[in-house]
């Protein structure tokens, strides 16, 4: 079934109010016993968070913000995804499908849509306008939640080309962040004809010989990053991607569980100088955990770890992107990979530029930024 339908967010206040019952008669854990972020989220921080979340917080702020931009869902091999189309007035656009990651949502989107499909209106030039997709990962957010294996990386990416040719689009760009640029970058490899350039904001790519015998800075930067990550950051995908499961029965029970979950990486993955409210509000983080808690998607989103992270992810692969790409490299990315470890993956770089700040939810945390470097990939491609 091809069929595109509208949809408009509806959350019933009685969720809203289950939601603040369970805030309330949260059992919390002791509380750590050093004075950072090192053991996790804080509990004096993570308290005082829930109970702005639980008094103060507002989700139909955010419900009807988001309502403003057109959205839909259509049925793609028996699974229904959820999508923002927001088309530009000027004819003339690129189409451009941008994809969110974990922990992240279409929420990350939400202060470049409008720079994107309307640049006259915030400094740009017409020829800078694109038509804008969004769609919320399968498993994730108000799409569909897989019901048999299946769905990994590969196959998102060809739901993606799909989604496109349904909205009329032969040709277009696709962009991505975490999944978002695992998903892009499977665009770039099936490369079946319709898609025409990518752009990444994590570029995926393992370290070369040379970086590995002689190291330069760069080099340096990146296997520190990478080690960093090995030995205290990566807990959370050894446990997405082998028991996706057994982690939902906490997450989809507690709203403090869902939200430390995802809360320590907006502290760990943003340029946010040791507070992550320095570079996004209250409320931003808050919309984008709501993005799980509404939809009971801890156990679904987890299960793409499941599906792909090693192919995703591992290092080694010898399949190569020849679509043209650009690659923004923001400092307080995961692992900032250097261009020649990149070129490795992607043999047809054409925009590449190194950021002084801003981190791994690059549109969220910088969206200036993010939509200048989107401009200038687009007219490097041109």
């Amino acid at each position: 079934m091809s069929e595109i339908r509208a949809f408009k967010l509806d959350v019933p206040k009685s969720e809203i109010d289950e939601l603040k019952e369970r805030l309330d008669r949260s059992r919390w854990p002791d509380t750590e016993t050093v004075d950072d972020w090192t053991q996790g989220v804080p509990i004096n921080y993570h308290r005082e968070f829930c109970e702005y979340w639980a008094r103060d917080y507002n989700w139909y702020d955010t419900q009807d913000r988001l309502n403003q931009y057109p959205q839909y869902k259509t049925t793609i091999d028996n699974l229904e995804i959820h999508f923002l189309h927001v088309k530009s007035s000027h004819a003339d656009a690129t189409p451009i499908i941008m994809t969110h990651g974990w922990p992240g949502s279409i929420v990350e989107f939400h202060k470049v849509i409008e720079p994107l499909s309307e640049p006259t209106k915030y400094g740009g030039s017409p020829e800078d306008a694109f038509h804008v997709v969004c769609p919320s990962l399968p498993g994730y957010g108000f799409s569909g939640k897989p019901t048999t294996t299946g769905w990994g990386v590969p196959k998102i990416a060809e739901a993606w080309d799909e989604l496109m040719g349904r909205l009329g689009y032969q040709n277009y760009y696709a962009q991505g962040g975490d999944w978002g640029s695992a998903v892009t970058t499977a665009i770039g490899l099936q490369n079946k004809g319709q898609c025409t350039g990518i752009h990444v904001n994590m570029a995926n790519a393992g370290a070369t010989k040379a970086a590995r015998e002689n190291p330069d800075e760069a080099d340096k930067v990146a296997l520190t990053g990478a080690k960093f990550y090995q030995d205290w950051d990566s807990g959370y995908s050894k446990q997405q991607s082998t028991r996706p499961q057994t982690l939902g029965y906490g997450l989809a029970d507690s709203p403090i569980g869902q939200s430390a979950w995802i809360l320590e990486k907006f502290f760990q993955w943003t340029d946010c100088n040791g507070n992550p409210e320095n570079v996004l509000t209250r409320d931003e983080i808050i919309d984008n955990i709501m993005f799980y808690w509404l939809t009971n998607t801890s156990a679904s989103s987890a299960r793409l770890y499941w599906e792909s992270f090693n192919q995703a992810f591992g290092a080694g692969k010898s399949e190569t992107v020849k679509l043209p790409t650009g690659v923004s490299s923001y400092p307080k990315e995961i692992v900032r990979t250097p261009r020649s470890w990149a070129e490795k993956k992607y043999t047809n770089i054409q925009y590449w530029n190194e950021l002084d700040k801003g981190g791994h939810f690059a549109a969220f945390e910088q969206p200036d930024l993010f939509v200048q470097e989107l401009r200038a990939w687009k007219k490097a491609l041109s």
